[in-house]
This record gives C-alpha cells, sequence and structure tokens, in this order.
C-alpha cells in the first residue's frame, strides 16, 4: 500500500469522510435553523394577532370614553384618584414590614 496511487485515494477518501461530516453537520443544522425560523413566524404572527386585539380595545375604550360627559370624567378621575391612595398605602404597608 506505500504505492503513490494508493495514498492518493486514501487521502481523497479521507477528505470525503470529512466533507461528508461536514455536510451532515450543516444539514443538522439548517433544519434547526429552519424550526427556530417556523416558531419565530408563528410567534410573530401571535404577537401580531395580540397588538391588534389591544389596538382595537384602545379604539373602542377611546370612543367610549370620548362619549363621556364631564361629570362621569369627574367620578372615573375620583375613582382613580382613590385606587392609588389605596394601592400606595398597601405599597407603604409592605415596605415598612
Amino acid at each position: 500500500m506505500n504505492n503513490p496511487v494508493d495514498i492518493q485515494l486514501k487521502n481523497i477518501h479521507d477528505k470525503l469522510q470529512q466533507l461528508l461530516k461536514q455536510y451532515r453537520l450543516v444539514q443538522k443544522e439548517n433544519t434547526q435553523l429552519k424550526k427556530d425560523l417556523e416558531k419565530q413566524k408563528w410567534l410573530s404572527i401571535t404577537k401580531s394577532e395580540q397588538i391588534q386585539s389591544l389596538q382595537q380595545k384602545i379604539d373602542a375604550m377611546q370612543v367610549g370614553i370620548s362619549n363621556w360627559g364631564e361629570r362621569d370624567k369627574k367620578i372615573m378621575e375620583k375613582r382613580i384618584d382613590t385606587y392609588l391612595k389605596e394601592i400606595e398605602k398597601c405599597l407603604s404597608l409592605l415596605n415598612a414590614e
């Protein structure tokens, strides 16, 4: 097997094996990247739907609030202020512990 042709054939065979090994690794990586891409596409669609839903809710709330009278707005502000005061009391109690 000391024949130069045999040595060259062995070298070619070894290099071919290395290439096949690299090819399999690249295929595996490609498959994983495709899965990741599909997952990201799905997440993107889901987030877009959530954003659209929230935007619709915001729009509905703005329409609802714009129809409120001054008296209703004042009542709502007082309620919100009351809730904020209660939250601040709870936070101060939690911080005191």
